[in-house]
């Protein structure tokens, strides 16, 4: 099969590689559609660690089963699905308790890290645990359905946030995960949800998908703009970085006893407001990945309450995919999710 593989640091080649093996508890995936994360266009040049070469990469993706392995009921050749982004174990003490995403066995398509290699979906075939399958609806796509994985990690976020009805929000970047997590704030019911950002384009497409006001933080104070909305701060506050700008940010943005949920991760450590936090009775919730949220998420896509398809920016075949990750990593202001199609 064809694939694209990261065979060094910031340099990809489009191959034939072999066929994967398919186990008897798996399912071949004929790859129709995979995007390309935030988190692909940062391991390409070895910054995060997790995608150490070679490595197919790729963990945003759809399309139709092909083969099912040996002891895999209920799956069958033809049908439409997408697959989560995390392959937990089912049977560890993380695992009995329903929190899969922090499988004591954890592994994630297309990371290879120090103890792990994964080889994911920018490739014509990919094969995953059946359990990890969910079928799609008549009315999402395969495009669409690459939106999935990032938009259950918004919904578990928001999830973990004590959202009440008519709750304030601001979201602390507005990339990929910070869009979404406008729109999902607003589905829970939040108003008003204002998106801080740096990046003036960023904040426009913040605007289009919903969010009642914006706020410039490389040019304002967020907590002081934010409370010309919100007298006394907001309530929730969702951080989508992951450094420390963004994260005092966050906290500053906050009323007393408000709640702080945390998804960005790009630095390891950050400096923390720490007196802050505990003076003012902070709450502060770490997110990691999804916990089983596909089906909402899918439920959230096919009737329209998220809008994905406004976020796709480009749609390419996969022997491109070099070039566009290009363009990603030059921070091309004009694009948010690239779609690559073996």
């Amino acid at each position: 099969m064809k694939a694209l593989v990261l065979e060094e640091y910031n340099r990809f080649a489009y191959k034939d590689v072999p066929d994967p093996e398919v186990g008897p508890g798996e399912v071949l995936i004929a790859v129709k559609a995979c995007g390309i994360c935030g988190s692909d266009v940062h391991g390409m040049d070895g910054s995060s660690g997790r995608r150490q070469p070679p490595i197919i990469m790729g963990h945003e993706a759809a399309g139709l089963v092909a083969e099912v392995g040996e002891v895999v009921e209920g799956w069958k050749p033809g049908q439409r699905v997408t697959f989560d982004s995390t392959i937990y174990c089912g049977t560890c003490w993380h695992c009995r308790r329903g929190e899969i995403n922090l499988c004591d066995n954890r592994r994630v398509l297309g990371v290879s890290c120090d103890k792990y290699r994964q080889h994911g979906a920018f490739a014509e075939y990919v094969a995953v645990p059946a359990h990890i399958l969910y079928a799609l609806p008549d009315g999402v796509g395969f495009p669409q359905a690459t939106m999935v994985e990032a938009l259950s990690v918004v919904v578990h976020a928001v999830r973990r946030t004590p959202v009440e009805l008519n709750d304030s929000a601001v979201v602390v970047g507005a990339g990929t995960i910070g869009l979404l997590a406008v729109q999902v704030l607003k589905a829970f019911g939040c108003s008003p949800v204002i998106a801080a950002d740096i990046d003036e384009g960023r904040l426009e497409w913040a605007r289009r998908l919903g969010a009642d006001a914006l706020i410039d933080s490389g040019n304002a104070e967020v907590g002081v703009e934010v409370r010309k909305h919100a007298a006394r701060g907001v309530d929730v506050a969702v951080e989508a970085v992951g450094v420390a700008a963004s994260l005092q940010d966050a906290v500053a943005a906050l009323r007393r006893g408000g709640s702080l949920t945390v998804i960005g991760n790009l630095k390891p450590s950050v400096e923390f407001p720490l007196q802050s936090v505990v003076t003012r009775e902070i709450s502060v919730n770490g997110s990691c990945a999804s916990s089983g949220e596909y089906p909402t998420c899918l439920e959230l896509i096919g009737r329209g309450a998220v809008d994905v398809d406004a976020m796709i920016s480009a749609t390419a075949p996969l022997a491109e995919g070099a070039a566009w990750f290009q363009r990603l990593y030059r921070g091309q202001s004009d694009l948010m999710k690239v779609v690559l199609v073996p």
